[in-house]
């Protein structure tokens, strides 16, 4: 495929010590992952290491994927045959992020939630 053109990409995802992830395909062909501060803050989620992944963007040369940004939902993980996308959740606050970290609001761990595109949110 040339470079530049928008495509999906779905393989096993694999983390580094190093902070990068790349993608496994099922040719066993590793393809390197690159996307903004956020994306790549997914990517190196310890609880998707090794799931069944899925990214949304382009080719940036034959080795190399360049993921669409957070905002446009480019990240999916596959579950029993479901297409889901990534999100994180805090409980205590009842707030929604689509990157891992503390909750803005109480600071408190979010937890890794995935979900199916279209799905409500929840409710207190």
């Amino acid at each position: 495929m040339a470079a530049g053109a928008a495509k999906s990409l779905r393989g096993q995802l694999r983390q580094t010590e190093g902070g990068a992830a790349a993608l496994e395909l099922q040719d066993k062909r590793s393809i390197a992952l690159a996307g903004d501060e956020p994306t790549i803050g997914v990517l190196n989620d310890p609880r998707l290491k090794d799931a069944d992944f899925e990214v949304m963007g382009h080719f940036d040369g034959a080795a190399r994927f360049a993921i669409d940004k957070i905002h446009t939902r480019s990240l999916f993980a596959h579950q029993d045959g479901k297409r889901l996308m990534v999100t994180y959740w805090c409980e205590i606050c009842y707030i929604r992020t689509y990157t891992p970290g503390d909750c803005w609001c109480c600071q408190e761990w979010t937890t890794l939630d995935l979900r199916e595109p279209g799905t409500p949110e929840r409710v207190p």
